[in-house]
């Protein structure tokens, strides 16, 4: 076929994504050893990032209405789901395509005041750019909602952040971290990093490994960089391959440091776990992965003391 007939298929068929406005038509759930739900309230995404695909193939962004997403968690509920996350391609988005003045904030409002019978709600990965001033009291202050706030940072030069089209500087993500915790001291806050953005140099690359202790970045997922055809990232100069695998296990070995640490200040604490389906293991509320000593039901909310850490994972055993 040739390539110009490919190219002319390619751009409708984008064309007939990007033009998809109507709301998500329907919830995806996900489950984590049957006690943690995953619910997809939200899909697509209105912004161009440089080396995302994503929008090309999921559209502009849609959310389903609040409605539907309480109805959906209180059966949930119903079934004895202790715990349930809410994500989306670009989940701090949610409600820009519906009527009024819907968005995260006022969802989570309506959730936890509509399902009283849920113990935790989860934010998967969030932009910090678009925690409003409703989200932000909701996250330092409401018990319900836990205490683990996970990023959509990409990197900590503002240069590269630049040319990666995001919309936030460096100095924002570490003011939005210092307000949280000082607000609420026990937010454990994870991020998304890649490593070897194109004409990312090593100056550059040092702002992303400060970001991590800047940030205090207990929860990590790192990415080497990798082209996405399409994108206008592939068509910068890139980084070597050998630098790119060098530098993300250096980001991944600064997070496991300062995981560590902050591990070892939970030693000797109590936390609140929902019992996986191995019933010996479950993460806390600010996502610690804790093992118990003794197994347990599966699904149990419960109290542990935490005795050690252990391979990067608390040690915990029931409280009396």
């Amino acid at each position: 076929m040739p390539a110009c007939s490919v190219t002319a298929r390619w751009t409708s068929r984008v064309s007939d994504i990007m033009a998809v406005r109507a709301n998500a038509p329907h919830l995806a759930t996900a489950f984590s050893g049957h006690t943690r739900a995953f619910v997809e309230v939200q899909t697509g995404c209105d912004h161009r990032c440089t080396f995302c695909i994503i929008p090309f193939g999921r559209g502009n962004a849609r959310s389903v209405p609040a409605g539907k997403v309480i109805a959906h968690i209180q059966a949930l509920v119903d079934q004895g789901v202790q715990e349930v996350v809410l994500t989306g391609v670009d989940v701090t988005s949610y409600g820009c395509d519906l009527p009024g003045n819907d968005n995260l904030g006022l969802l989570v409002e309506r959730i936890l005041k509509g399902v009283h019978a849920l113990p935790r709600l989860r934010l998967s990965s969030i932009d910090g750019i678009e925690i409003d001033e409703r989200l932000f009291d909701l996250i330092t202050g409401e018990a319900r909602l836990m205490p683990h706030v996970h990023l959509s940072l990409q990197a900590g030069d503002n240069l590269i952040l630049k040319r990666m089209k995001r919309r936030h500087a460096r100095e924002q993500a570490i003011d939005l971290v210092a307000r949280m915790k000082a607000a609420r001291a026990d937010i454990a806050i994870g991020a998304d990093i890649i490593a070897g953005f194109p004409t990312e140099d090593e100056a550059m690359f040092e702002n992303s490994l400060k970001l991590v202790d800047e940030c205090e970045i207990v929860h990590g997922h790192i990415f080497p960089y990798s082209p996405k055809a399409g994108t206008p990232a592939a068509r910068m100069p890139q980084v070597a391959h050998a630098a790119i695998k060098a530098r993300a296990k250096a980001l991944r070995e600064r997070v496991a440091a300062r995981r560590a640490a902050w591990l070892d200040t939970l030693v000797e604490t109590s936390q609140t776990i929902v019992v996986e389906a191995d019933g010996r293991s479950g993460h806390s509320e600010n996502f610690a992965y804790v093992e118990l000593d003794t197994p347990t039901a599966p699904g149990a909310l419960l109290k542990v003391k935490v005795g050690g850490v252990d391979n990067g994972r608390l040690k915990g055993s029931i409280a009396a």
